[in-house]
This record gives C-alpha cells, sequence and structure tokens, in this order.
C-alpha cells in the first residue's frame, strides 16, 4: 500500500477520504490549518498548517507520496462574490505554488484535485457531461475552472499526473458514524435534519420552478461514494483527466423533506421562500465516464442511505 496526502483532512469531504483510505490499507498524512477532530486522530499523521506553507511542503517532499488528494480551499459560492481576492489567492494562487513544488521535488506523484459542478455555471441541458461547456457564474466555480485548466496545462507540457473530480451535492456521513458534516452547515440534507432536531422552522426556497412538483432538481452523492471514487483513482487504470461524481439521478427539495420526515418519524416545520437568483431549475450529471473507468459501479448508496446516516450522525453527542 501506499502513503496518500490529503490536504483539507480536517473537513467534511477529506476527513472522510482519509478514512476510507485508512480503510483500504493506505498510509495517510493529513494537512490542514484547522485542528484535527479528535475522532479522526487514529487516521493519520497530521500536520496542522496552511497547505501553501513551508512546514506543509517541507513534509511533503520528506513521505514522498504516491498522490496527493487536495481538498484544501475555500469554498462557499455567495461569499466568493462578496470577496473573490480570497477565492483566488486560496483556491488558485496557493494551488498553483503546491503543483511546483510538486513538479520540481516529487514529479511522480499523482494529484487528485477536488473541483465542482459550479464550473459549469447553469448548464444549457443535463445531465452534465465532462465536455459540455463550462460558464461558471461565481468566482468559487471560475476559481475551480482556473485549477483544472491549469491542471491540464501541466500535464500536456510537464507530465503531470492528474485527475479532477467535479463534485455534485456531497451529502450524507460516515455509514459506520465514524465522521461528518459540522454543525451550521448550508446543505439542504443538512439544514432540514438540523430544523427537525431543533425544532425551527426550514425556510424552502422557491416552489415555481418549471419541475414536477416546483422546487429546485440536484444531483446528490453520498460523501462516502465521493470518498470510495478517490480511493479508486490512486489506480492507474483512471487515466489523467476531468470526471463528474454525480448520480444521473435528479432529487427535487420536496423530496428531501419527505425523506428527512421518514427517517426522523418527525415533521418539518416549513416556510415557502423566495427563489435564490441564480439557482438553475434542475442541475445533475453523468458520471458514466468514471464508471467506465473503474470498470463498474462506484456508487452504494440510497437517497435513504445518505439522509439516515447524516440524521445518526446529527444525533451524536460529539456534533
Amino acid at each position: 500500500m501506499s502513503t496518500v496526502v490529503v490536504t483539507g483532512a480536517a473537513g467534511y469531504i477529506g476527513g472522510e477520504i482519509a478514512l476510507l483510505l485508512k480503510d483500504a490499507g493506505h498510509t495517510v498524512v493529513g494537512i490542514d490549518r484547522r485542528p484535527l477532530p479528535r475522532y479522526l486522530e487514529d487516521v493519520m499523521d497530521f500536520v496542522q498548517a496552511d497547505f501553501d506553507s513551508d512546514d506543509s511542503y517541507r513534509k511533503l517532499i520528506s513521505v514522498r507520496p504516491a498522490a496527493i488528494v487536495h481538498c484544501a480551499g475555500t469554498s462557499l459560492v455567495g461569499p466568493s462574490i462578496k470577496n473573490p481576492s480570497q477565492y483566488y489567492h486560496n483556491n488558485v494562487t496557493k494551488t498553483l505554488n503546491l503543483l511546483n513544488i510538486v513538479m520540481a521535488a516529487i514529479p511522480q506523484t499523482r494529484f487528485i484535485f477536488s473541483s465542482s459542478a459550479a464550473v459549469y455555471g447553469e448548464p444549457v441541458m443535463t445531465p452534465c457531461d465532462e465536455v459540455d461547456p463550462k460558464e461558471p457564474i461565481s468566482p468559487y466555480g471560475q476559481s475551480k475552472l482556473m485549477v483544472e485548466q491549469i491542471l491540464e496545462s501541466y500535464h500536456r507540457a510537464y507530465g503531470l499526473d492528474y485527475v479532477a473530480f467535479r463534485y455534485f451535492n456531497a451529502c450524507g456521513a460516515d455509514s459506520q458514524g465514524r465522521h461528518g458534516q459540522e454543525p451550521g452547515a448550508t446543505h439542504i440534507i443538512a439544514r432540514v435534519l438540523e430544523s427537525i432536531r431543533d425544532r425551527t422552522e426550514f425556510v424552502l426556497n422557491g416552489i415555481d420552478y418549471p419541475t414536477p412538483d416546483g422546487t429546485c432538481v440536484r444531483d446528490y452523492v453520498h460523501v462516502e461514494d465521493i470518498a470510495r471514487a478517490h480511493v479508486m483513482a490512486l489506480d492507474s487504470k483512471v487515466t489523467a483527466g476531468v470526471y463528474n461524481l454525480g448520480s444521473n439521478n435528479g432529487t427535487s427539495n420536496r423530496e428531501i423533506i419527505d425523506t428527512a420526515q421518514q427517517v426522523t418519524g418527525s415533521a418539518a416545520v416549513v416556510q415557502l421562500g423566495q427563489a435564490r437568483p441564480g439557482d438553475p431549475p434542475i442541475l445533475t450529471a453523468s458520471a458514466a465516464k468514471f464508471g467506465m473507468a473503474v470498470g463498474g459501479a462506484w456508487q452504494k448508496h440510497t437517497l435513504h442511505d445518505m439522509v439516515s446516516h447524516a440524521w445518526s450522525w446529527y444525533n451524536r453527542s460529539h456534533v
């Protein structure tokens, strides 16, 4: 088994990737400027530092990993519009610095990048394929697309071995209850479950979209399935390039609320709100390209699993 570095290892997706890498027998080195949660301390050798720092680079060069899973970055669409400088600096400039260190010191390392569905902006049609137009509508999405373009140009010019995963809506929690989202997450499943748990009002944004039930339709992927894809991407049969991580299936906001009520056995208090500007009615993804690369199914979890695992996590005493 190999050594794998995970940046952003204290976060939601990075922490789950670290867990599944450890389960698969790999040695994990985590890097994050945030402290590592106690329940992940036995999973990895951890450096608390910015990924673009001397401490991180010294560690990276000393362990000479087979792969770097780069999850670190600034990730909310709304704040990126108000403060684009932070997003371009943290997501683009610092990642470029990291890539230059990799190419100079450990050029054989595979670089696995956390990209986003935000690169598509408001797609002309769905499900999105990797070859579809990329027209991001926020600095966050633009920063992710910029890094994808840098990766491809480094691949052509310098032989960088890379995989970029465009995540759609990551949700759920570790099926063994070892890891999940922090409180106050902006994701709809998290917001609905927390509102049920805390007996507060949930605001449903938009009920007159041109969809079957009038609410937005999105593509939800269990965080454990996303992590599994990263473990699979260590295999050389996953050739360099960009891959969607989606389910090809859409789930509406009303369906999310109904499933949450079924799982919890409690009714949500729903307040109808205005549609949010820039929210496309439907956004789903085809992940056929990645399925072909790994020779079959990489997803194991249903919508019910996503909601029930998240609900179990939110009810744990440490959350």
